[in-house]
């Protein structure tokens, strides 16, 4: 019999607040944390806005040497871990270290102080050969990318398998899909897993700025993300991170956890077509989102919400609308499908993360997010969005999706914990 993986704990440091309950409080009224980027000196880019989190590391309880030690998007990750171990009430000192795994996803790591350290070292860039002696003692740790779960599983006493998952803006859905198979395989019985990204930084903005993937809305940047809006023109860069607690159904109940819903299934696929680009069939996210449901041994027509990619450029929201509908049939129509980066921005790796928390609160608190700035219908875009409003709206099966540069096509279900015995 296949293992179950309950979800038993949640934590979210994102724009607009720090914690759940801050974020999904901003959620539920349709509110948006974009605004003018305040972490550098914008002036000159094509794109200066961002969703930027109020974040003070000493505050949020981390050490001084930490935030001088880890990167922006490690310190997120500690603070988003903390609140999902606490909501869980795992006693981490208690259990079997070698049966609990890490498994965290980032897109783009330690960018951000990488970048900070290039200019001491290089003079501002002035200088071809950098001096070493003028680097930051802990800069190798930002070099890699595995720091993040690796700080994680020494957060919680993991011994486990620890991993890192790096697969653009999939990485967050993609790390909580690899953490349930580690459950399902029987190599874990606690998995800590989820997603951090602290990317704006001048040489992110640049690369967007390069392909034109961002909004130019720089006069009303609260109004910039607009997915699925016929007037959308790119995303607007975010920041943050997200983390869930799960753990064999089993050995949650047998602890008295509470148990929010289970990880029902996960696919991921390639598309072997384009760094960037999409096609308008959305035959490969509609193949990972039918592999998921199979995963999950549902059918099209169960599934009761679908957090969407929604990233507000034109060719994804179609492709997305297009994989809704190939692989959920006439089913498609009536399913409320939105997507929360109108309000908190897209925060490359840690968004999948933040998306699958935002599901497991709609799932527990009987609510669907909206979409917001939806004013301008795109005949090309033409389901059900939830513009706008929070609705409230119960649901035991929820879907969410992802996209991301290099081909990734990944989809996550989650469902109520028993609503069906799978073998």
């Amino acid at each position: 019999m296949s293992r179950r993986v309950a979800v038993t704990g949640i934590g979210a440091v994102a724009p607009g607040g720090i914690g759940v309950k801050a974020f999904w409080e901003l959620l539920t009224l349709g509110r948006t944390a974009t605004r003018g980027i305040t972490l550098f000196d914008p002036t000159g880019f094509r794109s200066r806005i961002a969703a930027e989190c109020d974040f003070d590391p000493i505050a949020e309880g981390l050490r001084e040497q930490d935030t001088h030690r880890v990167d922006r998007h490690v310190q997120l990750g500690l603070v988003a871990t903390r609140e999902a171990v606490e909501d869980a009430g795992l006693d981490t000192a208690g259990a079997d270290p070698w049966r609990t795994a890490v498994s965290m996803g980032t897109a783009v790591g330690s960018t951000t102080l990488l970048e900070d350290e290039y200019v001491v070292v290089s003079g501002g860039g002035r200088d071809w050969l950098v001096d070493p002696a003028l680097a930051h003692p802990h800069l190798y740790p930002a070099l890699v990318p595995s720091t993040l779960a690796a700080e994680v599983a020494t957060a919680c006493g993991a011994r486990g398998a620890v991993m890192t998952v790096s697969t653009g803006c999939t990485s967050g859905l993609d790390a909580v899909g690899h953490g349930a198979a580690l459950i399902e395989d029987g190599r874990a019985d606690v998995v800590v897993t989820g997603a951090a990204e602290a990317p704006i930084s001048p040489i992110t903005v640049a690369c967007f700025d390069a392909i034109k993937a961002t909004s130019t809305r720089n006069d009303e940047p609260e109004r910039a993300s607009r997915p699925f809006d016929a007037t959308r023109d790119g995303f607007v860069l975010g920041e943050g991170a997200a983390v869930l607690v799960l753990e064999e159904l089993e050995h949650a109940r047998r602890r008295g956890a509470t148990v929010y819903c289970e990880i029902g299934g996960f696919a991921t696929f390639g598309n072997a077509y384009h760094m960037t680009g999409l096609t308008t069939e959305g035959v490969e996210m509609a193949r990972a989102i039918t592999a998921a449901l199979d995963h999950a041994h549902a059918n099209p027509d169960e599934v009761g919400y679908v957090n969407a990619h929604g990233s507000s450029t034109k060719q994804n929201d179609r492709h997305e609308t297009a994989a809704v509908k190939r692989s959920l049939g006439g089913h498609a129509r009536a399913t409320p499908m939105s997507s929360i980066k109108s309000m908190i921005g897209h925060s490359l790796g840690a968004i999948g993360s933040l998306e699958l928390v935002a599901c497991v609160l709609a799932m527990d608190r009987g609510v669907l997010p909206p979409t917001a700035n939806y004013t301008h219908p795109d005949p090309d875009c033409d389901l059900d969005y939830v513009p706008n409003q929070a609705r409230e709206t119960a649901t035991d099966l929820v879907l969410s999706v992802g996209s991301g540069f290099g081909g990734f096509q990944s989809a996550v279900v989650l469902d109520a914990a028993g609503r069906r015995g799978r073998s």
